[in-house]
């Protein structure tokens, strides 16, 4: 199975940048997308920027311009960089990947896999 490992999030000030990176382990899967989400207490989970296997990105409108993922194949590790950052921004950040699975050379379904979060917190 997959094994996302995140890291890089801590505190900043408002306008300053972190970058969020995350692993992922394990053999015999591919994905099909990959990304990162976010949560802020009292809110819901948020889609906030993710690529597609092929290199599509895709970016929530709050974070265009702001924000950039990438990713490096040959570690498996996807990135976020994350630059003027708000104090809307701070939030749990959650990676995921989404695994097809297939039966018979057919696909079945994907599965989603979850990092274990890293809290980013923008304040002054």
């Amino acid at each position: 199975q997959v094994q996302l490992v995140e890291s890089g999030g801590g505190l900043v000030q408002p306008g300053g940048s972190l970058r969020l990176s995350c692993a992922a382990s394990g053999s015999g899967f591919s994905f099909n997308a990959m990304g990162w989400y976010r949560q802020a207490p009292g809110k819901e989970r948020e889609l906030v920027a993710s690529v597609i296997n092929g290199g599509s990105t895709n970016y929530a409108d709050s974070v265009k311009d702001r924000f950039t993922i990438s990713g490096d194949s040959a570690k498996n590790t996807v990135y976020l960089q994350m630059n003027s950052l708000k104090p809307e921004d701070t939030a749990v950040y959650y990676c995921y990947a989404d695994v097809p699975t297939y039966y018979s050379g057919t696909y079945y379904r994907s599965y989603d896999y979850w990092g274990q979060g890293t809290q980013v917190t923008v304040s002054s």
